[in-house]
């Protein structure tokens, strides 16, 4: 896995300077665009293709905040390909009501009911996203042992958000099916 806030030269922030990511975005994509290695070997066109590739992903990745959640989650070995995380119990019982409530509403669509879950919903996704700025935020800051403790608790938020991602779907079929 490359590493892109080593590729842009930059320290593993959550909260890196955007101003500085376009920039060194720019720099590289001039440095290494395509065309001017026209008149190289094969080689070294492909090696320059390739390190053109990683800077837009680098830049596609970190320039938004929730790709960027992920990415050093990924980073730090906290995300892990197939992995089968449990939620909390109470999180799931809360999500288990909301879910009944689709299911009504796909039986007895009612728009005002609709509206209400979508509030509800975007109420709690708020409170997820405070927590997880709250935690970035003091992520740099803090000594190996503290910064895995809130890497830890960054990923249960990151999986919450994945069921809420799921949901807001479900609540997008509702709307256009009502």
């Amino acid at each position: 896995m490359v590493d892109y806030f080593e590729f842009y030269g930059l320290p593993v922030t959550f909260h890196p300077d955007p101003a500085l990511i376009k920039k060194k975005f720019y720099e590289l994509s001039k440095k290494y665009h395509p065309d001017f290695y026209i008149n190289e070997s094969e080689e070294k066109q492909a090696e320059v293709l390739e390190l053109s590739t990683i800077n837009n992903k680098a830049y596609q990745v970190l320039s938004d905040p929730q790709k960027r959640v992920h990415y050093i989650l990924e980073l730090k070995g906290q995300l892990i390909d197939g992995e089968h995380y449990t939620l909390p119990q109470s999180f799931l019982m809360e999500m288990m009501d909301v879910n009944e409530s689709l299911m009504d509403l796909q039986f007895d669509p009612d728009a005002e009911r609709l509206a209400a879950l979508k509030a509800e919903i975007d109420e709690i996704e708020k409170g997820l996203s405070d927590q997880i700025a709250a935690l970035t935020t003091s992520f740099e800051h803090k000594d190996k042992e503290a910064q895995l403790r809130i890497l830890t608790a960054i990923k249960d938020l990151y999986y919450r958000n994945k069921y809420l991602y799921r949901i807001r779907e479900s609540i997008k079929k509702a709307e256009s099916a009502a």
